[in-house]
């Protein structure tokens, strides 16, 4: 990206450091720009530039993403991949809207390959975003649109292209239920990837022989006191007990995979051994509120405790998407009407929200002093066991940074003179000095 645009894109950066409401989504309008619309049309002409590609957005988040995970003491970090529906109903100037699911569930579809650190587990960048409209997949690993893809298939080739990005620790890929087959376990140790994935109760595995469940090896674990207990977590807001299993376990049956035509059929493959981690969480009396089963091919320099924290920290990746549609930038309410223009836009965004994250992940004096300055700004009633939240450090940021730019013109003593000529029936006024 030339200087010129970089230079705009950071002052549109700047402006979506807000929380946005539903009836005003636009980007903040900044204290050096003349006005509201003369910011929604630098943001216009900024989507609507055809320079301005995906790949070159992409860039800045992930050289945040580098920087993040350049410190770390793990020898590993996590790549959560995930999708998510948009959902524009009132919207009819969104044209290129496709059909999700069901014939009614119009939208747009959003791929996320979200970087989370191993060690700490907090969230540091997107590192990749495809955006799925009915006249194509706009993605960050290409210019042009292409054609859509199943879910799993999006995967393997954002593996590969991690290759590429520079990172210092290894990768390992976490990916929720859907991601359970076989076919394409084998692939991707085949090419040399790291996994970690949540797996059916039912998958059928050979463990000392038989084919078993997977919720039997669970059962027969628990009976024989396999599980340790490891750390305390939250979970649904309340503190928790996390016991952990671990097996080893073989898979050698053949793969179903789905054709073009959407058939059925059997692929034999070489056997597959992976790890089994059962992860439980149980209340104070000892019952098992939650249990998660777990198969991965990292290897024994991960732990099963660090296993079973790294699938309990792909929860970062909900987070972030909360963060864009309803907790912050309320992105199912943006005005741009072609899924490009969105995805651009969303790139933008996304860099405001890792800026955000660097500061919150800061522990020195000076960044947890400015953390309690900008929640205080922000006016929200915070609670006590999360008295720092990224929304709030957002809405902080929104009303900081008007005011610093407004010092440049007034000092403080002005500002209080014009509140008590100006608003004199506020009695709190006139005790200011």
């Amino acid at each position: 990206m030339e200087r010129r645009l970089r230079k705009r894109w950071w002052k549109l950066v700047a402006g979506h450091m807000h929380t946005a409401g539903r009836l005003a989504t636009g980007v903040t309008a900044l204290p050096d720009v003349s006005g509201a619309f003369a910011c929604t049309q630098a943001m216009w002409r900024f989507l609507a530039n055809d320079r301005v590609t995906l790949p070159a957005l992409i860039v800045p988040p992930r050289e945040a993403g580098r920087l993040g995970v350049a410190d770390s003491h793990c020898g590993y970090a996590l790549l959560v991949h995930d999708w998510s529906k948009l959902s524009y109903p009132g919207h009819r100037s969104k044209t290129d809207q496709t059909q999700i699911t069901r014939s009614k569930d119009i939208g747009y579809e959003l791929y996320t390959a979200l970087l989370v650190d191993a060690d700490r587990g907090c969230p540091l960048a997107p590192m990749e975003l495809e955006l799925r409209s009915a006249t194509g997949v706009y993605s960050t690993q290409q210019e042009q649109p292409a054609e859509p893809r199943p879910h799993l298939s999006q995967v393997l080739p954002v593996m590969q292209a991690a290759a590429r990005w520079g990172l210092r620790p290894r990768l390992v890929h976490v990916i929720d239920r859907e991601a359970d087959s076989v076919a394409h376990f084998r692939t991707w140790h085949e090419t040399g990837q790291l996994f970690l994935v949540r797996a059916d109760d039912n998958r059928l595995v050979r463990w000392g022989g038989p084919l078993r469940k997977l919720v039997h090896i669970a059962r027969e674990l628990q009976c024989c006191g396999a599980f340790r207990h490891t750390r305390r977590v939250t979970y649904h807001g309340r503190p928790v007990e996390q016991f952990v299993a671990e097996a080893e376990v073989l898979l050698d049956r053949p793969a179903w995979i789905r054709t073009l035509a959407g058939k059925r059929r059997r692929l034999r493959g070489e056997p597959l051994t992976l790890r089994l981690v059962v992860a439980q969480v149980r209340d104070a009396e000892g019952q098992v509120l939650a249990q998660w089963l777990l198969l991965t091919n990292v290897p024994a320099s991960g732990s099963a405790d660090q296993i079973a924290m790294w699938y309990y920290w792909r929860w970062q990746i909900e987070s972030f998407y909360k963060l864009l549609k309803s907790a912050g930038l309320e992105l199912e309410h943006w005005q741009q009407e072609t899924a490009e223009a969105i995805a651009k836009r969303l790139l933008v965004a996304s860099m405001a929200c890792v800026t955000i994250w660097r500061l919150q992940q800061q522990q020195t004096p000076a960044a947890l002093e400015f953390q309690r300055v900008l929640v205080r700004l922000s006016g929200r009633q915070m609670k006590r066991t999360r008295p720092i939240t990224t929304p709030a450090l957002l809405h902080g940021l929104e009303k900081l940074l008007p005011v610093l730019a407004l010092l440049h013109d007034y000092a403080p003593h002005q500002l209080r003179r014009l509140l008590r000529e100006a608003m004199p029936i506020l009695p709190f006024l006139r005790d200011t000095s």
